[in-house]
């Protein structure tokens, strides 16, 4: 079934407020709380089946019907929540989390799509060698809030490191200078607790990208509703948090968590080598919870360039272009004063 929630005053689509805990209406302005939402408050419809059944799983595309204007509308089998690029309004399909663990948690939208267009033309303009042409024709084509899944883990670790450290002086007898090298064995042992480490569970966000998003706010983690994801795309996990894929990337960042934390510990030498690192990992738990991202597609020069922002904190991701020009420019303004500098004081001391 898809679901979308529905205004008590008017009946039209409820959308997440960002921020405020509440969903609106669009329509007549009415504000409802989430905890105020219950099943009485959805419609329902069935998911087509005019797309046939061999293309849906070909290319593992599922169809369902818009409500509030009757579109026929193609989602990834792993999507959660969507909008309708006709009419705009909100989907919520809920038998496909049948089967799979409902989220622990999920922290909200506080920026709303006009904050992060603001958020996007300062960032286009703040470049100091940004093109000016960039910053008159990054043109917007695509923005999508979408609730990324992810595992987040807590891990126990033990650690054992013997190193190699040196400390170096030197004197001076007479004429002579001197170097004296003192070799120390140092070991370290010692165990520590990390939690809340966080891995997204999508195949089609880029690894990377997700991890520059970090840091969260957890402390701001909400129990999961539905009236969340109004509003917003959302998707299951295709991931299982003891699949390797995510197993070889969390336990990677305990391991260098743990070691960097061990090596903050050695100190005082001139240089220190590793001769054995001996780390043991053990997994507490995992938990399935949803992070709010803002995704914008902008187009420069006939190509399609990504930006994210963090929804909740406002942490932007993406690569200005620089202008060869501009940095000739400024370059040369550098180089041109040094050397007015330099023919001063020569001309004063000369």
């Amino acid at each position: 079934m898809v679901y979308t929630y529905k205004c008590p005053g008017c009946g039209a689509p409820l959308y997440y407020h960002p921020g405020e805990e509440e969903l609106v209406c669009e329509y007549c302005n009415t504000h409802t709380r989430v905890s105020q939402l219950g099943e009485q408050d959805i419609y329902d419809c069935q998911v087509s089946s005019e797309i046939p059944e061999h293309e849906v799983q070909r290319e593992n595309f599922q169809g369902y019907t818009c409500q509030n204007c009757g579109a026929q509308l193609l989602t990834d089998e792993h999507t959660t929540a969507t909008v309708c690029c006709y009419c705009g309004s909100s989907a919520l399909i809920r038998e496909r989390l049948d089967g799979v663990v409902k989220p622990a948690g999920v922290i909200p939208f506080k920026l709303d799509k006009n904050q992060v267009k603001k958020v996007f033309q300062d960032w286009i303009c703040k470049g100091l060698f940004t093109p000016s042409v960039f910053k008159k024709s990054a043109m917007i084509e695509e923005i999508k809030g979408i609730y990324v899944p992810f595992w987040l883990y807590d891990y126990d670790a033990d650690i054992h490191a013997k190193a190699e450290g040196t400390k170096v002086h030197t004197e001076r007898r007479g004429d002579r200078m001197y170097t004296h090298t003192d070799y120390y064995i140092i070991e370290r042992s010692g165990s520590s607790s990390y939690s809340g480490i966080p891995v997204d569970a999508s195949e089609h966000m880029e690894d990377g990208l997700m991890d520059a998003m970090e840091p969260y706010d957890y402390g701001e983690m909400k129990e999961f509703e539905m009236p969340y994801l109004s509003g917003f795309e959302s998707e299951k996990y295709n991931y299982e948090s003891d699949e390797e894929e995510m197993t070889s990337r969390v336990e990677s960042r305990v391991s260098n968590y743990v070691f960097q934390d061990m090596r903050a510990t050695i100190h005082g030498y001139s240089s220190v080598r590793f001769l054995e690192n001996h780390i043991s990992l053990h997994r507490k738990k995992a938990k399935y919870v949803l992070l709010p991202v803002w995704m914008l597609t902008y187009r420069y020069k006939g190509e399609n360039k990504v930006f994210a922002i963090n929804g909740q904190t406002g942490k932007q991701i993406g690569t200005l272009p620089n202008s060869g020009k501009k940095m000739a420019a400024w370059f040369g303004g550098i180089a041109g004063g040094i050397t007015l500098i330099l023919f001063l004081l020569g001309g004063l001391f000369g």
